[in-house]
């Protein structure tokens, strides 16, 4: 597993985390006093999947702010059987989920200009990911590169330089995060983990969601 940069900014502790929801009183009259959008704790691995390479990244929302916990890289020999490659992504990004205690997967989706010999690997590799996820009952939800472009650079034609930028500066990192795959898997945390405060307001109002059913507006469940 190939690791990722030195992050910079504050360690946040992947256990004992406070999940604080807004606990407003009424039904909310247009005269009553006003209300915030609630400070939560969401950690979020992102991941961009793919047989020989899947992207991983964690990402905290944190006190309004986004901080990197860790990213890398899962490197799979071209030469070993489907079956191994593929039981050992299901491994790596098993232990990271354990390590890491995440609210939420986000997975970025197929890109359907692919061949269609890449798109197999790669919906292979998202499935060992999904299920993983599924074994600890992490919600797991999707997004399109597009939306990850568009949710981290603002457009959703921004060419992978751009995205490299964007998630330097959004995180605070002191480099450039590479190589490309973890880059990439970075967004895709920081897509999520920028619609939760929004997720956690919509369920103090309903009331009815856990801490683990949290989908950011536009995602959808892998």
């Amino acid at each position: 597993m190939t690791p990722l940069w030195q992050v910079n900014g504050p360690h946040v502790p992947p256990s004992g985390r406070d999940r604080h929801v807004a606990t407003g009183t009424g039904r909310g009259k247009a005269s009553g006093p006003p209300r915030r959008i609630p400070d939560v704790h969401v950690i979020v691995l992102g991941i961009d999947p793919g047989v020989a390479n899947t992207g991983y990244g964690v990402v905290a929302h944190h006190r309004g702010r986004l901080v990197a916990l860790d990213g890398g890289v899962i490197e799979t020999k071209a030469g070993q059987d489907a079956g191994a490659r593929l039981a050992h992504i299901h491994e790596r990004v098993g232990a990271l989920m354990d390590e890491y205690t995440p609210d939420a997967v986000a997975v970025e989706d197929l890109y359907f200009g692919e061949n269609a010999r890449s798109a197999f690997a790669v919906g292979q590799a998202r499935g060992v990911v999904i299920l993983a996820a599924g074994q600890r009952a992490v919600r797991c939800s999707s997004y399109t590169p597009q939306q990850v472009k568009a949710a981290v650079c603002g457009s959703g034609r921004a060419d992978k330089d751009q995205v490299q930028r964007m998630v330097q500066t959004l995180l605070m990192l002191q480099e450039l995060p590479k190589p490309d795959h973890a880059a990439d898997a970075l967004a895709v945390a920081i897509c999520h983990a920028n619609g939760a405060p929004m997720a956690a307001a919509l369920e103090a109002v309903s009331g009815n969601a856990g801490p683990r059913a949290r989908v950011p507006l536009g995602a959808k469940t892998a």
